[in-house]
Parts: C-alpha cells; sequence; structure tokens
C-alpha cells in the first residue's frame, strides 16, 4: 500500500490488518514499513520484487498540487503533480501486475478524487491528475478481465486527512458545500469500502468508480 504512513492508506492498512492480512505499507514519510518514492520507478521494482507474492495493491499516494488559479500555476508543479499522482500509480501497477496475473488472483484499488469528475476550482492539476486515474482504471480493468485480477478505483469527496489540512479555508468551505450530507467523510468510512474491494467479496466488477462523497457524485 502506498501513502500508507497517513490519511487514507493509514485508515486502510489499519482496516485491512483487522481482517488479518499481512499488509505492507510504503511512503516516503516516517512510520511506513518501508520509505519509497513512487516517483522512481527502479525503487519501486526492485522493492516489489523483495516484497513478491503481492497480491493487493492499495494506490494511496497522492499530493494536492498547486493550490491556484490555472494561468498561476507552473509547468514544474503540473510535472510533479502527475509525477506523483499518475506516473506513481502507473509504476506501481506495472510492477505488480505480472506476479498477480501469474497467480490468477489480484485487487488494485487506485485513489482518485471526487476532483477527477467534477474538476475543483484553483485546484487544475489534481484534478487532471485525478481524472487521469480514473481513465487509467477503467483502461486496465477491460485488460486483465479475464485474468483474475481486478482493478477499481474510489473517488472521494473530501475527506478529513492531513492532506486537506492543508487545503486553502475557502476552497475547503467550497468543497463541502457541494456535499449534500454537510459534512466532509472519515477516513474509516473509505476503507470500509476499500476494503470490500480487495477481497473476494468483490468479484464481478472490475474498472469500475466507486464515490464515496456523502451524495455530491452526480454520475
Amino acid at each position: 500500500m502506498t501513502g500508507g504512513a497517513s490519511g487514507l492508506g493509514r485508515a486502510c492498512a489499519q482496516r485491512l490488518r483487522s481482517e488479518h492480512h499481512d499488509v505492507i505499507t510504503l511512503d516516503i514519510a516516517d512510520g511506513a514499513d518501508h520509505r519509497l518514492d513512487i516517483t522512481d520507478e527502479e525503487a519501486v521494482s526492485q522493492l516489489v520484487a523483495k516484497l513478491e507474492p503481492i497480491d493487493i495493491l492499495l494506490n494511496s499516494a497522492g499530493i494536492g498540487g498547486p493550490n491556484k488559479p490555472l494561468r498561476e500555476t507552473t509547468r514544474a508543479e503540473w510535472e510533479s503533480t502527475f509525477a506523483v499522482n499518475v506516473h506513481g500509480t502507473v509504476a506501481m501497477c506495472r510492477a505488480v501486475i505480472p506476479g498477480m496475473v501469474e497467480r490468477g488472483w489480484g485487487r488494485i484499488v487506485n485513489f482518485a478524487s471526487m476532483a477527477g469528475k467534477d474538476g475543483n476550482p484553483n485546484l487544475s492539476a489534481y484534478s487532471a491528475s485525478k481524472a487521469a486515474v480514473i481513465g487509467l482504471t477503467k483502461s486496465l480493468g477491460k485488460e486483465l478481465a479475464t485474468t483474475g485480477v481486478i482493478a477499481n478505483a474510489i473517488a472521494p469527496a473530501v475527506i478529513a486527512t492531513e492532506m486537506n489540512a492543508t487545503t486553502a479555508p475557502e476552497v475547503l468551505a467550497h468543497l463541502t458545500s457541494l456535499i449534500p450530507m454537510k459534512r466532509i467523510g472519515r477516513p474509516e468510512e473509505v476503507a470500509e469500502l476499500v476494503a470490500w474491494l480487495a477481497s473476494d467479496r468483490c468479484s464481478f466488477s472490475t474498472g469500475a468508480v466507486y464515490d464515496i462523497s456523502g451524495g455530491r457524485a452526480t454520475y
């Protein structure tokens, strides 16, 4: 599991451990089982080779990117956002999929966002990167559909995590106002959905996007 030291990753790790899964967390921050920069594809390949077999992959690592109007963003900010949110997810998938296919079973859960479907103002790079994760997952689900490996994505609305703690207050207020339940989500609520997607209980769904948005989702 990437991004496992905090936020949704940490909550999902705790939930899966409660089901007696052998969970290994990866992160660039302290508190994970292994320190890994998922933008370093060679490091990803080497670590996955050491950890195999891997039957479940949760791609939780992500960054918020620039929090300002598109016209004020820079190419470097876009590249750094996509490096983590898209290319890092791709690197992890590429590394674990061959083993999953060989064993005939696997579960991949990519963490997208409602921003990837609706677009959030002043978060253009983040929104675009999460839209890419959604497209990636839809394609991957179709590619792997007959292999026993299932790939789905989740699209949370605003969740009470460390990453959202750095979001500008006015942006956070706007995003919360879009949620019919009039509150932000809790990490453990997302973890419950992820636990199902990572299990045998999810058996006839792949390439799908599961909203967890307090009613915000419209399609």
